[in-house]
Parts: structure tokens; C-alpha cells; sequence
């Protein structure tokens, strides 16, 4: 294993972050990004026992990952019945939102922060069997201190930006100490694997598998609420702007202002990435001489709703079927772009800003088979939705997109397969012994009971 001074530095500095850790997390439940009733699982104090048996743990950064884990952790449940499964993220959102749609067996924690203190708590209760991360969230003193347990542990969906990955490259020998502690990368494609390789990572360890998010499934909807919007809204087109970003709501309303001249009465359906900003788009927007109604307060889009402000959790696949063409916010603003399978798999066109880093290997074969639109421009939005609203073409551009949707189909397997090999079998069960034999009560743990 390199060593690497950086990632020494980095671990003393957990030992003594607590404190200004505590007073950060108090700031962020204070603005409502913790969860009060929850906030001790951030310091590795969990309110519920370990199951018994098995337990895999998976490790997503927020909404976005977490969602794009569920189909293969069903598909893991599936082929181990024994299996527990334990999925922890850092966001109240997507805790909120994964909770909903959860598989049996497995169920939903706050990752701890990366301090000593917490990371021991946290896996010296929880105890797994196998460590999966998704994506780039690489959090040091977790995976150090997992690996140090001889937990086996795998990064799936791997991938790194261009900006990050020159961050961590100056940082000498940090990136191969790092992904040196992972028995299996899983790139989601040659260039993430390229990047992760020149960071450090063994070659022997990494493999291209392609991206979860290809196989994702359709996001759920509410089939009355689909059912009272669509009789509402008979004769109205409309278009979504999808987890936008600050920025973002100022270039949509200008596109929409653009776009009603050409095709009036159209309707606005606006989702924030973060629905706790809804009150304040709101205001701007009426500010601005929208007539706004806002899901969040009750209301409903009537004939005189210029644009309905989406700010809830879980009903993104609501909105998606609405839509006939939906703008991915997140690329208009340096973000790096959201998922744009999540529109391609409900029938709505896709249009996207310039900066879509996130998923350039996703949107590249989107717009190779004319399945999505580029904006490279903010102030080009309204005449590219323009362009992209009269029937036929938005219904050729969800036809292809739909199509790249659904050619991701081996990836789940792909993952699974390395899973299930690193993942320890499950244990014999224990033979039956004669009545009043020594030996058959319950294993004690030495450490537990004080012994040594």
C-alpha cells in the first residue's frame, strides 16, 4: 500500500475534528439540512440494533446515487435471502426519498462524519460483511478504518472528474493510498477508468462495467395524482425544468417568456434540486409578473398558472410524464449535469446545458442518436425549447432517448457478479448437539463480555 503523508495529515486531523464538526452540524440542522431526530447517527450513535445474519453496506453521496442503487440492491436481495442490506447517504433529501422505495430486508442510515470518534462507533456497531461506495464519495478515515477491520470493500459506478481528479493528483501519493484500499473498482466508463488508474488505482483491481444509471428503473409516480393533473391540464402543453439549480430559475423564466410566444398558454412545471428553496423562487418569480401556484402550500395549476413550482420530494416521476419535454437542470450553471435517463425512461424529450462533466459518457450517446438537445447557451434556452415543443419533434427526440435507455440492460449483472464474489458466504448452520452437551449456547464475543 503507498503511503502518503497527505492522507497521514488527514487522519490525525479526524482525531481532533471533533468539536468543530459538532458546531458545523449544529449550524446545518439550524438552516434544515440535518435531520433532528436523527442528527446522532451523523456521530455514529444508531437508534436500531444490527440485524442478524449478513449485512451488506452501500454508500451513496445523495439523491441521485442512492436512487440508482435500488434496482441492484433488489437484485441482490433477491439472490441471497439471507441478506441484509444497509444503504447510507449524507443528505436529508435523500434519506427522505430512498425511504419510500426501499426494498424488504433492507432499510436506510445517515453515514457517520468522517471523524475518528464517529467512523469507530459507527462500525463497531454495525459491523457489515461487505463496504460498497457508489461514485466518487471517497470519505478517508471510513475507508481506512473499514479496510483495518478486514471488511472487504468495493467502489461500483466509479467515476472521477477531470477538476477533481487533478485536486487529488497534487496531492502525490493520497489517491493510490485511497483506492489501493479497494478490492474491486467498477469505472462507469474508459475515461473514469483512465483517471482512476493515473490516480493510483492497481490496474488488476479496475474494470469497466458502464453505469448503473443506464439501468435504472422508472421512477414511480402516483397513478390518481397523474390521473387529476393530466384531466387539469387537457389542452395545455407543457415543459419541466428539472432539478434546477441557484441561477437557473432566472434563464427558464426568461425561456419561458421566450418560448409562450410561440406557443401560448404553455405551462412551466418548475423542480428545484433543493425544494427548501421553493418559498424564495417562488417570490422571484412573481416578482417577475408570474402567476405561480406552489405543490408545496396546496396548490394547483388552473388556465391562468403560468408556471406550477414542483418543490416536494419523490414525485419527480410525476412531473416526468407530464412532460413533453423537460430541461435537466444543473448544466446551464458549472453543477456537471444530472441524470438524463430519468426523463428518457417516462417519454419526455431532453433538453441540457454545457456543463453536463457528470454524465458526458451518458449524454454522448444521447446526442449521437439525436436524443437530446444542447443549449450551450443560457440566453439560447427559449428558442431551443421552441424548436423542441411542436409534437412530432418531441416525440422523435423521447422515441430515441428512450431507445439509449434501455441498452444498459447487462450492467446490474455485470456489478452483482463482483458483489456476490467478494461478499462472504453465509455461514454453516451450526449442527445440532446432544441435550445438555457443552458447547451449544450462544457464541459469546470475548471483547463484549470483558474478557482478555
Amino acid at each position: 500500500m503507498p503511503r502518503s503523508l497527505a492522507l497521514a495529515l488527514v487522519l490525525a486531523a479526524s482525531e481532533l475534528a471533533p468539536p468543530f464538526v459538532r458546531g458545523v452540524l449544529r449550524r446545518r440542522l439550524s438552516r434544515g439540512k440535518e435531520d433532528p431526530d436523527r442528527l446522532h447517527e451523523r456521530l455514529g450513535r444508531p437508534a436500531m440494533p444490527r440485524p442478524e445474519g449478513r449485512l451488506a453496506w452501500f454508500h451513496a453521496a445523495s439523491v441521485g446515487e442512492s436512487v440508482s442503487l435500488l434496482a441492484l440492491v433488489e437484485t441482490l436481495l433477491q439472490a441471497q435471502p439471507d441478506l441484509r442490506v444497509m444503504i447510507t447517504t449524507g443528505t436529508r433529501t435523500s434519506a427522505e426519498l430512498i425511504a419510500e422505495r426501499l426494498p424488504a430486508r433492507a432499510f436506510h442510515q445517515y453515514v457517520p462524519v468522517d471523524t475518528g470518534p464517529a467512523v469507530r462507533r459507527f462500525l463497531a456497531h454495525w459491523r457489515p460483511d461487505l463496504a460498497v461506495w457508489t461514485e466518487s464519495e471517497l470519505w478517508p478515515r471510513l475507508l481506512v478504518a473499514t479496510r483495518a477491520r478486514g471488511i472487504p470493500a468495493l467502489l461500483i459506478n466509479a467515476r472521477m472528474s477531470a477538476r477533481s481528479a487533478r485536486r487529488m493528483g497534487r496531492l502525490g501519493a493520497y489517491g493510490a493510498a485511497l483506492l489501493g484500499r479497494f478490492d474491486a473498482i467498477l469505472a462507469q466508463d474508459d475515461a473514469q477508468a483512465e483517471r482512476l488508474l493515473a490516480l493510483g488505482a492497481p490496474p488488476g483491481r479496475v474494470e469497466v462495467t458502464g453505469s448503473l444509471k443506464d439501468t435504472a428503473q422508472p421512477l414511480p409516480h402516483e397513478p390518481n395524482a397523474l390521473k387529476t393533473l393530466v384531466k387539469t391540464l387537457a389542452g395545455r402543453t407543457v415543459w419541466l425544468a428539472a432539478s434546477t439549480h441557484e441561477g437557473e430559475e432566472e434563464m427558464v423564466s426568461r425561456a419561458h417568456r421566450e418560448a409562450r410566444r410561440s406557443v401560448p398558454g404553455l405551462l412551466l412545471i418548475l423542480a428545484p434540486r433543493h425544494p427548501e428553496r421553493g418559498p424564495r423562487i417562488a417570490s422571484d418569480l412573481r416578482a417577475e409578473g408570474w402567476t405561480v401556484a406552489v405543490r408545496s402550500e396546496g396548490g394547483k395549476p388552473d388556465r391562468n398558472t403560468d408556471i406550477y413550482l414542483a418543490d416536494t420530494l419523490g414525485e419527480m416521476g410525476l412531473w416526468y410524464r407530464i412532460a413533453s419535454v423537460s430541461f435537466i437542470g444543473g448544466s446551464l450553471v458549472d453543477v456537471g449535469g444530472h441524470n438524463p435517463f430519468e426523463p428518457a425512461l417516462l417519454g419526455s424529450a431532453i433538453l441540457t446545458g454545457p456543463f453536463i462533466q457528470n454524465f458526458e459518457t451518458a449524454y454522448t450517446r444521447f446526442r449521437r442518436a439525436g436524443a437530446a438537445v444542447l443549449v450551450p447557451h443560457p440566453g439560447e434556452l427559449g428558442a431551443k425549447l421552441a424548436e423542441t415543443l411542436p409534437p412530432d419533434r418531441a416525440a422523435a427526440l423521447a422515441t430515441a432517448a428512450w431507445s439509449v435507455s434501455s441498452e444498459g440492460a447487462d450492467v446490474t449483472r455485470r456489478v452483482l457478479a463482483v458483489i456476490e464474489r467478494h461478499l462472504p458466504p453465509a455461514p454453516a448452520p451450526a449442527p445440532a448437539s446432544a441435550p445438555g452437551a457443552p458447547g451449544t449456547g450462544a457464541r459469546t464475543d470475548p471483547e463484549a463480555a470483558g474478557a482478555g
